[in-house]
């Protein structure tokens, strides 16, 4: 392990320069490139679909639908590119102080389920919840990425950057040490990319399926074996808001596609 972290640090060092930044769409393979450019190919595009009829379907004790509230779903365009933000507090718990956090998109959507529609939260990696996620994200597509400047977020931020930084597991690694030092270079035949998060929800060839950022973080964790957080924890979230944060300017690629 020493041997690995020193070979590690020898290429960190002799590299000259920091990397512009590149999506990581940009390490993959021309294939893969076309899957994610082609909508009618993209297979991340059978989610947002989903999604986009999720949105006009009346559901829960409430019988209500998304639209009924919002409106046709391309009046949110540059929502997805705010997340994770604070919580908007329901109407009913507007003077509570345990209101203000910051949650993620799809947080803010089994929100909205629960309080507005009276309907049950979708657990995490639900395809239902994915899908709308992918579908409200798909309608910012080419946005730049752009996290609002709260206090409350950038205390996430802040704490999300030195979980960054933090070596864990039995590998004692960080996100740091691979995706700022070693992108480009080649881990057990993949490219390391510089783990910006401008496709997400993600459609990866691996899972065959749509995840969230947080599956993607929880998988990094196990790589290095470390026991990774829990789904919705405030570390996992913490690290969704620096990791936003770091690809600020960035254009969204939702339904992105990875190997």
């Amino acid at each position: 392990m020493r041997l690995a972290l020193a070979i590690a640090a020898l290429v960190i060092a002799l590299t000259s320069a920091a990397e512009p930044r590149k999506s990581g769409i940009d390490y993959a393979s021309a294939a893969t490139q076309t899957l994610q450019k082609d909508d009618a190919q993209n297979p991340g595009m059978l989610w947002v679909k989903d999604g986009q009829a999720r949105w006009t379907e009346r559901t829960g004790a409430a019988n209500k639908a998304c639209a009924d509230c919002h409106g046709e779903i391309a009046k949110m365009r540059g929502v997805a590119v705010r997340y994770p933000a604070m919580a908007a507090p329901s109407a009913a718990t507007a003077s509570a102080t345990s209101t203000q956090r910051v949650i993620n998109l799809a947080q803010q959507i089994n929100q909205c389920r629960v309080e507005r529609q009276q309907a049950s939260a979708w657990p995490a990696e639900n395809a239902s919840l994915l899908g709308l996620e992918a579908a409200l994200a798909f309608e910012s597509r080419t946005l730049p990425i752009a996290p609002p400047v709260q206090p409350l977020l950038a205390a996430a931020q802040a704490r999300g950057e030195a979980l960054y930084r933090q070596r864990i597991g039995q590998m004692d690694l960080s996100c740091r040490d691979c995706h700022d030092g070693l992108a480009g270079k080649r881990l057990g035949g993949n490219i390391i990319p510089q783990g910006h998060p401008t496709g997400y929800p993600i459609y990866r060839l691996e899972w065959q399926a749509v995840g969230s950022l947080q599956r993607r973080l929880r998988g990094c964790m196990t790589a290095v074996r470390a026991e990774p957080y829990p789904y919705g924890s405030s570390e996992l979230l913490d690290l969704e808001a620096y990791l936003m944060k770091r690809a600020s300017g960035m254009p969204l690629e939702t339904p992105g596609v990875r190997p």
